[in-house]
C-alpha cells in the first residue's frame, strides 16, 4: 500500500515538472515569435530637458520607434531646447505625445532646417504641446490617422505640413501664432478636417492648400467653426477642394478667403473688419459663396474675377466700401448673384466690368454712390469687353443706377 502511494506521489511530481516545462517553453516561443505585440500601453516619460540622454525626448523617440505595442510619450518638463533633428515619430502600433507639465514648450530655434515633428507612422497624436521659433515645420504629416489637438505653434515657417500621402488628418482646437504658414496642405486627403482652430497674425495664410491643377477624385477638406484673426490672408485654396463653414474672419490685411480653380464652397462665415477684400474667387469654376455674413471691409465684400458658373447667394453684406464685383467673366458660362443683401456701401454696391453675370432678387439700400455700376473692359491695345448683366427682380432702393454707353442695361433693370 506504502508503495502504491509513493508510486502516485511520483507520476503526479513527474506530470507536474513536465506542465512548467512545457509551460515555459510556450511563453518563450512567444516571447521571441518576430510580430507578436500585446495590447498593453507603454509610457515613456520625458524628464530630461537635454538635446540627448536619458529621460529625453530624442531618446523616447528611439525607444518608440522600437515598440511593438502602441506606446505613450509623458513630456513633464517645461521646455525643451533642441540643438539637433529629432528622428521621426513613428510606430507601427500608433504613438501618442502628450504635453504633461504646464506649456511644454519645444524651442526649435537652433535647428538649422527640418521639421521638429516628423510624422512618418500611422496613428500618431499630439497632445498639449508648445512648438516656437521653428525654421521650418513644426510637424510635417506625411502618414495616415493624424491628430493634433490642444497644441500651439508660435513664430514657424509652417506650423503643420501636410504631405500629398497624408489623409484622415484631423487638426482640433490647436493655435497658430505669428508663423508665415498656419496650416500648408499639398493635396486633399481624405476625410481630413480642421476644427476650432485659432490663428492670428500669420504672415502669408492662416490656411493654405494650393497645388498646380485639380484632382477630379479629390475629397473635400472640411475647414470649420475656426477663427482667424489679423492673418494677411486667412485661407489660400487653389484646386484643392474645400467646405469653408461656419468660421469668423476678423481684420484680414489682403483678403479672408481666396479661392482659385474648382471645388470652392465658402457658406456661413462672418468675416469682420479689415482694410482688405473679403471673399475673392479668381479664375474659379463653380465656386459656391453662400449665406456669409460681411461687415466692415474696406473694399470689396465678395469680388468674383475671371470666374466661370459661380454662384453668389443669400450673401448679407454692410457697411463695406464696396459690395460684389463681377470682373471679367467667362460670357459662355456666366455666374450668378441672387437674393444677396447690401447695406450701406460706402461707394457702389454691385460693380460690373466686362462681365455678363445673371443678377436676381439681389437687394442693394442706401448705397453712397451707385446702387450698380456697370462697364465695358478696354484693355490697352485690345478689343472692348462688353458688360451684359441680365437683370431680374433686383430692388436698388433710391441709389442711383449707372448706364453705359451701349443701351441695354437701364431697359433690363427692375426697380422695387
Amino acid at each position: 500500500m506504502a508503495m502504491r502511494r509513493r508510486s502516485v506521489v511520483a507520476i503526479g511530481v513527474f506530470v507536474l515538472l513536465a506542465a512548467v516545462v512545457a509551460l515555459g517553453h510556450w511563453y518563450e516561443t512567444q516571447r521571441v515569435q518576430p510580430g507578436h505585440t500585446s495590447d498593453k500601453m507603454v509610457t515613456v516619460h520625458v524628464t530630461n530637458a537635454g538635446d540627448r540622454g536619458p529621460g529625453t525626448l530624442r531618446e523616447a523617440l528611439f525607444i518608440v520607434a522600437g515598440a511593438t505595442t502602441p506606446t505613450t510619450i509623458s513630456v513633464e518638463i517645461a521646455t525643451i531646447k533642441l540643438e539637433t533633428a529629432l528622428p521621426a515619430l513613428v510606430n507601427g502600433r500608433g504613438v501618442r505625445l502628450v504635453g504633461q507639465a504646464a506649456g511644454s514648450q519645444i524651442d526649435a530655434q537652433a535647428l538649422n532646417s527640418g521639421p521638429v515633428f516628423d510624422v512618418s507612422g500611422p496613428n500618431t497624436s499630439i497632445e498639449g504641446i508648445t512648438v516656437s521659433k521653428c525654421p521650418a515645420a513644426a510637424v510635417l504629416v506625411r502618414a495616415v490617422h493624424f491628430r493634433l489637438s490642444a497644441t500651439t505653434i508660435d513664430s514657424c515657417d509652417v506650423g503643420v505640413e501636410v504631405a500629398e500621402n497624408a489623409s484622415d488628418t484631423l487638426l482640433e482646437r490647436n493655435h497658430f501664432n505669428k508663423n508665415r504658414v498656419g496650416v500648408r496642405f499639398a493635396a486633399s486627403g481624405h476625410n481630413t478636417a480642421v476644427a476650432n482652430n485659432e490663428f492670428r497674425e500669420d504672415k502669408d495664410a492662416g490656411l493654405w492648400a494650393v497645388r498646380s491643377a485639380p484632382d477630379s477624385h479629390d475629397d473635400v477638406i472640411g475647414i470649420h467653426d475656426n477663427k482667424f484673426t489679423e492673418d494677411t490672408a486667412g485661407i489660400v485654396a487653389g484646386n484643392i477642394p474645400v467646405l469653408v463653414e461656419r468660421n469668423d474672419f476678423i481684420n484680414a490685411h489682403e483678403s479672408d478667403v481666396h479661392v482659385v480653380g474648382a471645388g470652392a464652397v465658402i457658406k456661413g462665415n462672418r468675416i469682420n473688419g479689415g482694410a482688405s477684400m473679403g471673399i475673392v474667387a479668381e479664375n474659379a469654376t463653380g465656386a459656391v459663396i453662400d449665406d456669409n455674413e460681411l461687415e466692415g471691409l474696406t473694399a470689396y465684400g465678395v469680388m468674383v474675377r475671371g470666374s466661370s458658373n459661380t454662384l453668389v447667394r443669400s450673401n448679407r453684406l454692410h457697411n463695406c466700401g464696396y459690395g460684389l464685383a463681377f470682373v471679367l467673366g467667362d460670357a459662355h458660362k456666366v455666374s450668378t448673384a441672387v437674393e444677396n443683401t447690401i447695406i450701406e456701401a460706402k461707394f457702389n454696391g454691385i460693380d460690373v466690368i466686362g462681365d455678363s453675370p445673371i443678377l436676381r432678387r439681389n437687394q442693394v439700400l442706401r448705397a453712397h454712390a451707385y446702387a450698380l455700376h456697370v462697364e465695358d473692359f478696354q484693355p490697352p491695345n485690345g478689343q472692348k469687353v462688353q458688360s451684359q448683366p441680365f437683370l431680374d427682380n433686383n430692388n436698388f432702393g433710391n441709389s442711383p443706377v449707372s448706364a453705359k454707353n451701349s443701351a441695354g442695361v437701364a431697359a433690363q433693370q427692375t426697380l422695387r
